[in-house]
């Protein structure tokens, strides 16, 4: 169990009408690592995270996990946490897609769309994306499927064997746009785990700055933190206070598919 907490934490990592922030608070964020508090400043989650349309189409992406911290240690470490030191510098790949957002009556929209230069908004294909990340971590057999709530893209719900389920709920996000053409991300949500002797209850927050390059080989990559919290129902919830238990830090490449 301890194995699939410490790799579960990632699940929505690739994943509204954004929320945007402070400009260059997340960018501030990023250059301050490990160092961090939690957000104040996110707003609540509504519709989905919209990404800039040369994020749009099919992706191989190589994943590095390239630093780790805990920075209430040894008072305080996640489970799985000392693990998860094996996966440094060694890359995981899987394939993700950024689609057009589909909407009622979509066609008719497109049209008016096109007729009138509007943009489409582009999202991430959440239930592809993060089923291909956990059988990446897990394998194939270990995770049965993945399914997105049809009334809300910020909940989901991840299948894992035996019996075991991840549920995840976006509760807030932000995005900013740096002056050299970085579009960062950050969303907030809770995680439950279920199925073991005891529910295991997270928030995440989940921090990528996306950069497109000159080139196809990779077209994009990122820098993306990952900050674990302890949930008001932990025990150590009071010592922790606002500050993460837990940092991981990746280093994101994306090659086009054909």
């Amino acid at each position: 169990m301890k194995a699939i907490l410490s790799i579960c934490l990632v699940f929505l990592c690739l994943l509204a009408w954004t929320n945007h922030t402070i400009a260059g608070e997340l960018s501030e964020r990023l250059a301050n690592f490990p160092q961090w508090e939690k957000l104040t400043s996110v707003q609540p989650a509504k519709g989905d995270l919209v990404y800039p349309e040369w994020m749009a189409g099919s992706w191989e992406v190589k994943s590095t996990l390239v630093d780790l911290a805990a920075p209430l240690a040894p008072d305080i470490v996640t489970p799985g946490f000392e693990g998860n030191r094996q996966q440094l510098n060694k890359p995981v790949s899987f394939s993700v897609r950024f689609t057009q957002e589909k909407t009622f009556n979509y066609n008719s929209l497109k049209i008016i769309s096109k007729i009138n230069n509007l943009p489409q908004n582009i999202i991430a294909d959440r239930a592809f994306n993060s089923l291909n990340l956990a059988r990446a971590y897990l394998g194939d057999d270990a995770v049965l499927a993945v399914k997105v709530d049809p009334d809300s893209p910020n909940r989901q719900i991840t299948f894992l064997r035996p019996e075991r389920q991840l549920v995840s709920i976006v509760t807030a996000r932000a995005t900013e746009t740096t002056p050299d053409g970085k579009f960062i991300t950050t969303e907030v949500f809770q995680q439950l785990f279920k199925g073991g002797s005891r529910p295991y209850l997270n928030s995440v927050e989940s921090t990528t700055a996306y950069h497109q390059l000159s080139t196809t080989n990779p077209a994009i990559e990122a820098d993306q933190v990952t900050a674990v919290y302890l949930s008001p129902q932990d025990p150590d919830y009071f010592q922790a206070g606002s500050q993460p238990v837990a940092l991981y830090r990746y280093y994101l490449e994306f090659f086009p598919q054909q």
